[in-house]
């Protein structure tokens, strides 16, 4: 999946107006993509213009309570694994291993994402 921000969006000092950015996963219904500092964060999906919905065919999906939507490749979906990730959590040097191993395996393969 592929998004791009637009030109229009107010200014964001993490993001670039007019770049492409690759979804890496969908939590609560907002696009987790790597910003320009190279950090995963969660961003509204009424940030981005999507140039290729295609979802790859690894991703988990699931709903949350309220029919929010969760997509993360199944390394990636374990409830709690970005709060560790960005926690600095005992296991965290192992979460950042999984998630740089899933991102690069992605973007290499980024044009074959179904």
């Amino acid at each position: 999946m592929k998004v791009k921000s637009p030109a229009t969006i107010p200014p964001r000092p993490d993001l670039t107006p007019g770049q492409p950015y690759v979804v890496i996963g969908i939590g609560g219904n907002d696009y987790r993509i790597l910003n320009d500092a190279g950090r995963p964060y969660l961003y509204p999906r009424g940030l981005f213009e999507v140039l290729d919905a295609r979802e790859p065919g690894d991703w988990v999906s699931e709903c949350g309570e309220d029919g929010e939507r969760y997509a993360y490749p199944a390394p990636l979906n374990n409830p709690g694994f970005f709060g560790d990730f960005f926690d600095d959590k005992p296991k965290a040097p192992k979460e950042v291993r999984t998630f740089w191993r899933v991102v690069n395996q992605r973007l290499a393969t980024v044009g074959a994402v179904a």
